[in-house]
């Protein structure tokens, strides 16, 4: 079996898929967030070129506001 972690959980239904389908499928609003990939911010515009591979990991990160 493959694996991603994604905030320190492993997932076993990501690999292969673009961390734009991922995101999407999670529900996570894109404008929302930040995504940290094997200890490298990634451009928004990038998330639909990166693949998730075996051994991947990501901390993706939510904006929330408030006051």
């Amino acid at each position: 079996m493959s694996l991603v972690v994604i905030n320190g959980q492993q997932v076993d239904n990501a690999e292969k898929m673009t961390l734009k389908d991922y995101l999407v499928r999670e529900g996570y609003v894109l404008s929302r967030i930040a995504v940290e990939y094997n200890g490298e911010i990634i451009p928004r515009e990038a998330y639909g070129e990166k693949q998730l591979q075996d051994g991947d990991c990501l901390e993706i990160i939510s904006f929330v506001g408030g006051g």
